[in-house]
């Protein structure tokens, strides 16, 4: 494999660098130790050059979503199968579910925060990544079709609204 080749998967190995990488803002000297590929820093420095020109631009756009806020879920574990784990029959439908773990309206000490709208793998990456800087590490998370949901304590609920909500308005495209 080339240094040029090991750089390039070095780089994929950190997503994050690849996003500074196209936003322009990487020392690239100090993205070379990080990456700790065998050969001279100076190649590798430039195989990095190289790459970020090869990159397209970094552009970020807002998404059209509805953010909702919803507390007092509960967790319960039930057979993935059966009626009360799907929700029928009941007014338990769960919000979210994986496997035999279920998040359910209820009495609980958990609060959803529910996006509807132009949601993806990125928005949810980047509202988990928002909520890490902010220390708050949520309880569940998934997305599929046009909804997402992240589940924390409800003491994080309001923080949790507003920094999805500021997800949303810069997305990269």
């Amino acid at each position: 494999m080339t240094l040029a080749a090991e750089t390039r998967a070095a780089i994929r190995r950190h997503p994050f660098l690849q996003e500074a990488l196209r936003a322009g803002v990487v020392n690239y000297a100090a993205a070379a130790r990080l990456l700790d590929v065998e050969g001279e820093h100076g190649a590798v420095v430039a195989a990095l050059g190289r790459y970020a020109e090869a990159l397209p631009d970094y552009e970020e756009s807002a998404r059209e979503a509805r953010v909702t806020m919803r507390s007092g879920l509960d967790e319960r574990t039930a057979d993935p199968e059966s009626d009360e784990a799907q929700g029928k029959g009941t007014t338990d439908t769960p919000l979210l579910r994986v496997g035999e773990h279920a998040l359910v309206p209820g009495a609980g000490t958990r609060t959803a925060i529910l996006v509807t709208g132009a949601v993806d793998g990125r928005v949810l990456s980047r509202a988990l990544g928002r909520l890490a800087v902010e220390d708050i590490t949520p309880v569940a998370a998934g997305f599929a079709g046009r909804a997402l949901v992240v589940v924390v304590s409800r003491r994080d609920g309001p923080t949790a609204l507003r920094l999805v909500e500021s997800v949303l308005e810069a997305i990269p495209g």
